[in-house]
């Protein structure tokens, strides 16, 4: 039987367990297991190679994101990691301008040193993406909205730029989830996530994700996961399908408390711009609605200086200053001191990542609220 998405999320990768009938998958705290005979093994031989709570994990974003094979990492990174390896020296990439600070920085500063080019490009413009394209070019990174401009790019746009090129379409798809936006079936060869964010929901675990659409790539991929060992231990593992159990109604919560903040940011005078995907004049919002089916939780606002954005900051008592997204509570930063600093600033201001940007995750808390305490930090 074919189920719809809503009930995928609760019953995707695991029925029950087979020996106690338990609702729940076990948590497999376990490092190696017994075999039978030399070689001659239930499934599992080593938990870095394969555990039965990950490979719960890994069959249910498969399922979400459409995909044949999923993998799971010890963190966003660590998925974008294993990616990135994928590569050889000499071989290049296109990645969106407007990118997280951590995937610039793993770029920039780790496997450029060993041979892997990038150019950083405005991936909402296809001409500058083709132009852009090299003899050795081998993928296009994108991340769609963008983190933490919010840009928007066409992603069947991209998917039919690099089949005509043989290249390999990469989306981070952190901030839409499957949910909301399952970019495999627009043309991605890999889909991954910091599951960190709102996959986990919860602030109280760490972990990565990929899932590809294609059984030889899913053999390369786990390959470089067993090689590189960077894998969810099984108690980040169940927390994660935990989590994901309660997505959509978290999702529809998040979405429907930043449109709130969205339109009361828009009409204050101290706001000189706000950042969000769901306002009909937002670059791209045609575009979005065509391959996503929401517009999520993340809104960036700028005030102007960085010295009114660090006022902001010190003032609010609900939002919590912190990094990180996608949680059940509202979380603010500033990008261009925080999860953005290592970006250099000359990038980042010809990006508009300003000194006065400010993103906020919103959370699922009484809208109403959420925009007093942003009322009384302003001094409105």
């Amino acid at each position: 039987m074919t189920y719809k998405f809503n009930t995928k999320l609760i019953h995707g990768g695991f029925d029950s367990d087979p020996l106690t009938g338990a609702v729940n998958v076990p948590i497999y705290q376990v490092s190696t297991y017994k075999q039978e005979a030399v070689g001659k093994h239930k499934g599992y031989e080593y938990s870095r190679t394969g555990n039965p709570t990950r490979a719960v994990l890994e069959a249910l974003i498969a399922e979400l994101e459409g995909g044949v094979r999923g993998l799971g990492f010890a963190s966003g990174l660590a998925a974008l990691s294993a990616i990135l390896m994928l590569f050889n020296a000499g071989e290049h990439l296109i990645i969106s301008d407007d990118v997280y600070g951590g995937t610039f920085r793993l770029q920039d500063k780790v496997f450029k040193r060993f041979g892997i080019e990038a150019t950083y490009v405005e991936t909402s413009n296809p001409e500058r993406v083709t132009a852009a394209i090299r003899p050795n070019t081998k993928a296009l990174l994108v991340e769609t909205p963008t983190n933490p401009l919010l840009k928007i790019t066409d992603l069947a746009a991209m998917g039919r730029i690099t089949k005509a090129n043989g290249m390999l379409l990469i989306v981070d798809n952190t901030f839409m989830t499957p949910y909301w936006q399952r970019p495999l079936e627009h043309g991605a060869d890999i889909v991954w996530h910091s599951a960190t964010k709102y996959l986990g929901g919860h602030s109280d675990v760490v972990a990565g994700l990929a899932v590809v659409n294609d059984a030889e790539l899913g053999q390369r991929l786990a390959f470089l996961q067993n090689a590189a060992g960077g894998v969810p231990g099984p108690q980040d593992s169940y927390l994660l399908i935990r989590g994901i159990k309660t997505l959509a109604v978290r999702m529809k919560e998040h979405e429907a408390n930043a449109r709130q903040i969205a339109e009361w940011l828009a009409g204050q005078p101290a706001v000189k711009k706000v950042y969000y995907p769901g306002f009909p004049s937002h670059p791209g919002h045609e575009i979005h609605k065509r391959q996503a089916g929401g517009f999520g939780g993340m809104i960036s606002f700028d005030v102007g200086s960085g010295e009114l954005a660090d006022q902001l900051l010190r003032k609010v008592q609900l939002f919590t200053l912190a990094e990180s997204l996608g949680a059940v509570e509202s979380l603010i930063e500033l990008p261009a001191k925080m999860t953005h600093a290592s970006i250099p600033a000359e990038h980042r201001n010809a990006l508009g990542v300003t000194d006065g940007l400010i993103r906020i995750s919103v959370g699922i808390e009484d809208a109403g609220d959420l925009i007093a305490d942003l009322a009384q930090a302003m001094g409105v």
